[in-house]
Formats: structure tokens, sequence, C-alpha cells
């Protein structure tokens, strides 16, 4: 039981960690090449923020079952 929450919960780790350096990189690449344009990044920023935040809250409400149980 303890388990699978610890093992959810590196997952999100994970999950964040390349989050951050994913995005981190695609705005160096945009600054370095192309400051003065429209901030491209912020679609990835967005789009794999709400995937991230979906995952935080499905692996919330599974820890939460299993502690219950």
């Amino acid at each position: 039981m303890h388990r699978d929450a610890n093992a959810m919960r590196w997952g999100v780790r994970i999950h964040a960690l390349c989050y951050v350096a994913a995005n981190l990189i695609q705005i160096l690449v945009w600054w370095l090449f192309t400051p003065g344009l429209h901030f491209w990044p912020i679609w990835s920023i967005i789009g794999w923020g709400a995937g991230l935040i979906a995952h935080v809250w499905g692996v919330r409400a599974a820890t939460r079952r299993l502690i219950r149980t």
C-alpha cells in the first residue's frame, strides 16, 4: 500500500522535474534565437502544466484512497 503511494509520488516528482527542465530549455532557445518574437514557449508551459496538474490531482486522489484502505 505505502509502496504504491511512494511510487506515485516519485512519478509526480519526475514529471515535475522534466516539466521544469524542458520548459527552461525552450525558454533559453526562445531567448537566444527569437527574443523579439512572440513568446512561443508559453503554449508548452500552459499545455504541459495542465497535464502536470491533472497528474498531481490524480495521484493525490489515489493516495488518499490507498491510505484509507
